[in-house]
């Protein structure tokens, strides 16, 4: 018998948010609260953020904000799925700009608090930019920050663009398809989108990432979008800072988007709430300690031993 999961949320809202730097465009996102008829001033909430061609709803994300202990939004970024405007494959410091909009609009309107970040691939270096830029601001009173598949080398994106040499020589351009909510999507790509990628600069984190803020990283060892080499490197930088604490899960099976275990993700992330609330987080390795049976190969017979 398959037990469903325990739904937090008790009411679901979808509305869009004005955009204050662009005519017209809006940021689309839905709200998950887990007592509707409370007062939301002074309440904490998650934001959730999703990476390059992706959208609020896709791969863990709703799902995780149905079963946080919290009241979370997720929204789409601009130019992406239903918020307008126009997709980009860099200007990350258009997507924290978006960042700062959302939490302007639930802090001024309902009186949220920011209380934790999760972000994907791309919305990871959001966030952690977002934190970084306000860390004396509106990220003061954040407490935890989920980063997955979130990339650090970012020149590494070099790589794809050799791949993309003899289209790039002979074009000018490349193009980048994906079905994003079950639409097709087509991005035109050029050396400048590149080269500006390329340039964003992750390493602000070194100096300017709370000290206080407790860090998730989750990477799966098949990712072939973002080496998971990169989450060592956080894991050098964040595991660095204190009070704060971070841990590190890498998952053997997982690809860049957690393709087909997104419930690895949730568990994972829940877990590590539970343990942020009873104070016993400490930087290292996810469950230090903790025996995994299926890493026992003793059943394996004789061979085994060999």
């Amino acid at each position: 018998m398959t037990t469903t999961p325990e739904t937090t949320s008790q009411k679901t809202t979808k509305f869009s948010i004005p955009h204050p730097d662009e005519q017209d465009s809006t940021l689309v996102g839905v709200l998950e609260q887990l007592a509707p008829e409370q007062p939301t001033k002074g309440r904490r909430i998650a934001l959730i953020l999703h990476g390059s061609l992706g959208h609020k709803d896709y791969l863990f994300q709703k799902r995780l904000a149905l079963r946080l202990p919290l009241d979370s939004f997720r929204f789409d970024f601009r130019g992406n799925h239903e918020s307008s405007g126009a997709w980009h494959l860099a200007k990350f410091y258009n997507d924290v700009v978006d960042l700062e909009v959302v939490v302007d609009y639930l802090t001024s309107q309902f009186g949220y608090v920011v209380d934790m970040i999760v972000g994907h691939s791309r919305g990871s270096v959001v966030g952690m930019l977002w934190l970084c830029k306000h860390r004396d601001g509106a990220a003061k009173s954040v407490r935890g920050y989920v980063n997955v598949a979130g990339r650090y080398r970012m020149e590494k994106i070099y790589n794809e663009m050799e791949r993309n040499k003899e289209e790039l020589d002979a074009q000018g351009y490349v193009l980048r398809k994906a079905v994003v909510a079950r639409k097709p999507f087509v991005g035109k790509l050029t050396r400048a989108h590149y080269e500006e990628f390329a340039n964003t600069d992750t390493s602000v984190v070194w100096d300017q990432f709370p000290a206080n803020v407790d860090v998730l990283t989750l990477h799966g060892l098949k990712d072939a979008v973002v080496p998971p080499y990169d989450a060592f490197v956080w894991a050098q930088i964040y595991g660095a800072r204190t009070p704060g604490t971070h841990t590190l899960r890498y998952v053997e099976e997982a690809d860049h988007n957690f393709t087909g275990i997104p419930e690895v993700v949730v568990e994972t992330v829940l877990g590590w709430l539970k343990q942020q609330d009873r104070h016993e987080l400490k930087t290292g390795v996810w469950q230090t300690g903790v025996r995994d049976p299926d890493s026992n190969h003793s059943s394996a017979g004789p061979k085994a031993m060999l």
